[in-house]
């Protein structure tokens, strides 16, 4: 009965649609920072660097929605930085499949240590991990690494520019609604839990490791989407993601080869990702399943734009279908050991508060 129970809840999440907290402006923000350096590639002849650009244009969603003028743009011009670095250190190790893939752990591991330490809202590490992913998937070469870099650059400057003009406008509305909060300081946990950060890179490290050992050409979306599930809040959530995003791409594979069938223009695959965007900020809050639809296609469409495979949809559809379901298991395996030790870490801190509080009685 109780199994019963637990089905009927879960078949009613999925048709379930939270309340949407976020400004309206928002989603048109997101679409906008992406949709410029692409169509901009797209219009000066070169399709690729205006994905690279496109991607970089993801930083927007780093931009915290309260505090003061300076905490906001700080945190998107650290995270701009942390995406170009992302992108070159990928690219430096790419040269060899298993350096790539200890280069991924490695990566991993501080960058979401970072993330602990500073205490980073969602998205957290999940974006610097998956353009890091991307990038040590790359052919090496390093008379490229500065170019391709600069266009990440290049990318980052357009959305903090963006970004500044989009907070300007909102801190002033909320002072003259007499809404605006007091400044608010970067914060510090001085007890990030470096085992957590340790488990992470493992995985992520495992993911891509797969990847290349199972000789797949964009090994890269094994380690995307395990580090998806493994942001997952609790067991339940990891699990539910997992199921969600396994479901979720295979509707959204769907979409995709129906996409890729309808769509035969360069200038089609750009206007397609944009609404996409557009699409995905406005359900990612409300229905995970929904939202993850949504992702599937515009994820192949990002990092196959300029690939010869887009002229196979059904051999590509096969491949990233079989990656993405691999990198989701992987992920819920990754995170029940997570949760594991956040069970372990919050009992050993919870300890040693109630010690250092018997202490000072």
């Amino acid at each position: 009965m109780l199994y019963k129970e637990a089905i009927k809840k879960e078949i009613l999440n999925l048709f379930h649609l939270k309340q949407n907290n976020r400004a309206l402006s928002i989603p048109f923000l997101a679409a906008f920072s992406v949709g410029v350096p692409i169509l901009t590639g797209y219009f000066l002849g070169n399709l690729q660097y205006g994905i690279y650009a496109c991607i970089s244009g993801l930083v927007i969603l780093y931009l915290p929605h309260k505090g003061s003028l300076t905490h906001r743009m700080i945190t998107v011009l650290i995270s701009s930085f942390g995406f170009m670095a992302s992108f070159a250190l990928g690219l430096l190790f790419s040269f060899n499949p298993y350096v790539a893939s200890v280069a991924l752990g490695v990566f991993a591991f501080a960058v979401h240590w970072v993330v602990l330490y500073y205490k980073t809202s969602p998205p957290g590490s999940f974006f610097f991990i998956l353009i890091a992913s991307m990038a040590l998937s790359n052919p090496f070469d390093l008379a490229q690494i500065p170019a391709k870099t600069g266009l990440i650059g290049l990318g980052t400057i357009f959305t903090c520019i963006l970004a500044l003009s989009y907070t300007a406008f909102m801190v002033r509305k909320e002072a003259n609604a007499g809404t605006r909060e007091a400044p608010k300081m970067i914060q510090k946990n001085s007890f990030a839990n470096s085992m957590e950060a340790i488990i992470m890179g493992v995985f992520m490290f495992l993911s891509l490791l797969i990847g290349h050992l199972l000789d797949f050409d964009k090994p890269y979306w094994i380690p995307i989407s395990c580090s998806a599930v493994m942001m997952g809040a609790s067991l339940y959530h990891i699990w539910q993601r997992t199921l969600h995003r396994i479901l979720g791409t295979f509707i959204g594979m769907g979409l995709s080869w129906l996409i890729l069938n309808v769509i035969d223009t360069a200038l089609g695959i750009c206007i397609a990702i944009i609404v996409l965007q557009f699409i995905i900020e406005m359900l990612i809050t409300r229905q995970y399943v929904l939202a993850v639809i949504f992702i599937t296609p515009m994820t192949i469409l990002m990092a196959e734009a300029a690939s010869p495979m887009m002229q196979s949809p059904n051999e590509l559809i096969q491949l990233r279908l079989i990656e993405i379901v691999i990198g989701s298991i992987l992920g819920a395996i990754g995170g029940w050991f997570l949760y594991k030790e956040k069970i372990r870490y919050h009992a050993i801190r919870g300890l040693q508060k109630i010690s250092l509080t018997v202490k000072r009685k």
